[in-house]
């Protein structure tokens, strides 16, 4: 199973850092995952839905500890990535313009 693309939106809270999009094989995806700031650094939290009881179940997981090393490898690679776009206080810094051959030079 391939990572296909990984799509995060950076958060500028306290604890949330992130939600991710995930897609594997371009044909399954899982949304929701949290990118958050735990005791030790940051850690990606799989989507999870509150039980009766006040808890927290996972919707969707990995099985192995070897894909979601995988997983957590990747989301915080594209994290840091996504990060180079925004600015301190999470606004998307406009890209560059480009100069076009055509156009004079200033």
């Amino acid at each position: 199973m391939e990572i296909t693309e990984v799509r995060v939106v950076p958060r500028n809270e306290e604890k949330l850092k992130a939600f991710v999009t995930i897609t594997f094989d371009n044909v399954f995806v899982i949304r929701d995952v949290k990118v958050v700031q735990g005791n030790k650094g940051l850690i990606v939290c799989m989507p999870a839905k509150k039980r009766n009881d006040g808890t927290y179940q996972d919707v969707a997981h990995p099985i192995t500890q070897d894909m979601r090393d995988t997983i957590t490898q990747r989301i915080l690679k594209e994290y840091e990535e996504a990060l180079k776009d925004f600015d301190n206080i999470g606004n998307r810094i406009p890209p560059e313009p480009k100069l076009d051959d055509k156009q004079p030079k200033v």
